[in-house]
C-alpha cells in the first residue's frame, strides 16, 4: 500500500516497467511508421498488449489508493497540474494499446501475442498477400486515435520528466527518490 513517504514496491515496479515499455514502444512505433519497418509490427502489437495487461492493475491500484500526497507544501495550481498530468498519462497508457488493437483488428491485420491469436487475420481472397478490413471506419478511427495519443503521450512524458527534474534539482524534495524506492 502506498504511503505519504514511501510507495509500495508494486507501484514502483509497475511505474518503471510500464514507463520503459511505453517509451520503447513509442520509439519503435515512430521508427516503424516513418521508415516502414513492417516486420516490427507483430512485436509492437504483442508488447503493446502486455503493456495493457500491466496498466490495468496499475489503474485499479490508483483508483483504489488515490494519488500519492505531495511531500511538501505545493501551490494548488501546481498540484492540480500534476494530478491532471498523471491522470492523462495513465489514460493514454490504457488507450494507446486499445486504439492500436482496434486499428489492427478492424483493419483485418489481426492481433497475435507471441503465438496466441486473439483476433485472426482476414486475408483478402481476391488479392493474395493483402488483408480485408472487418470495419474500415473503426480501423481508421483506431489508427487516428493511436497516432494522436502517441504524440500526446510524448508531450505528457516530457512534461512529467520536466516535473520530476524540477522537484529533484530545484525544489530538492524527495519526489524522485520516493519513486526510486528510497
Amino acid at each position: 500500500m502506498d504511503q505519504r513517504q514511501r510507495l509500495s514496491p508494486l507501484t514502483i515496479t509497475l511505474h518503471w516497467l510500464i514507463a520503459a515499455a511505453m517509451i520503447t514502444l513509442l520509439i519503435v512505433g515512430l521508427l516503424m511508421s516513418r521508415l516502414e519497418i513492417w516486420p516490427l509490427y507483430p512485436w509492437h502489437k504483442a508488447f503493446g498488449m502486455l503493456v495493457l495487461l500491466l496498466t490495468v492493475p496499475r489503474a485499479l491500484l490508483r483508483l483504489r489508493e488515490g494519488w500519492p500526497a505531495p511531500l511538501g507544501p505545493t501551490p494548488p495550481l501546481q498540484h492540480r497540474l500534476a494530478l491532471l498530468t498523471h491522470g492523462a498519462l495513465l489514460a493514454c497508457t490504457l488507450l494507446m494499446p486499445l486504439s492500436g488493437a482496434l486499428h489492427s483488428a478492424a483493419s483485418g491485420h489481426g492481433i497475435n501475442v507471441f503465438g496466441l491469436e486473439l483476433v485472426p487475420l482476414q486475408m483478402d481472397p481476391a488479392h493474395p498477400g493483402e488483408v480485408l478490413p472487418f470495419n474500415a471506419a473503426a480501423a481508421e478511427f483506431g489508427e487516428t486515435a493511436h497516432e494522436l495519443l502517441g504524440y500526446t503521450l510524448i508531450g505528457l512524458l516530457l512534461l512529467h520528466l520536466a516535473g520530476a527534474l524540477k522537484h529533484h534539482f530545484i525544489d530538492r524534495d524527495a519526489i524522485l527518490t520516493r519513486m526510486l524506492g528510497r
